[in-house]
């Protein structure tokens, strides 16, 4: 089983997430907000769960997804916002998420159907296999039947 594969997918949402929250304002995005504080090794570098951590947000970054100026030594990405990409794909609407929800208005039904809602109910409920799925229609270019929000 590939455990780092889940933890790529907890910490690119849970950081997505963070620069959703507060879009399109910048922000420190510090590794420790999303996994908590890990003691550095003997030697004082950063634990090798910090260090994933950290490579998602960069991953996240080079494919596009977020922009930030600088890292904070290995603490964090300083001044981060989401791309044009990454608020677009956060935003949409996920298929099916709201199945018999007519009864609600339509601003609700919007922000509650929509890819970040959805990751954030799924890392909340910690649902490990539904925040995968939904973290990989982040990376998706195009839902088969989406809504669009945008």
């Amino acid at each position: 089983m590939d455990l780092q594969i889940d933890d790529f997918y907890k910490d690119a949402a849970g950081g997505l997430l963070l620069l959703y929250q507060v879009f399109p304002r910048k922000m420190a995005l510090y590794v420790e907000d999303l996994i908590g504080r890990e003691e550095p090794d003997e030697f004082g570098l950063p634990s090798k769960r910090h260090q994933s951590c950290l490579g998602a947000l960069l991953w996240l970054a080079e494919e596009g997804y977020l922009r930030f100026e600088s890292t904070i030594a290995y603490d964090a990405l300083d001044q981060a916002v989401l791309s044009e990409k990454g608020f677009l794909r956060l935003s949409r609407g996920v298929p099916h998420a709201l199945a018999g929800s007519e009864v609600l208005p339509p601003s609700v039904r919007r922000v509650q159907a929509s890819l970040a809602h959805q990751l954030r109910e799924a890392l909340t409920q910690q649902h490990g296999e539904r925040l995968a799925r939904l973290t990989r229609l982040v990376f998706a270019g195009a839902l088969a039947g989406a809504n669009d929000t945008v």
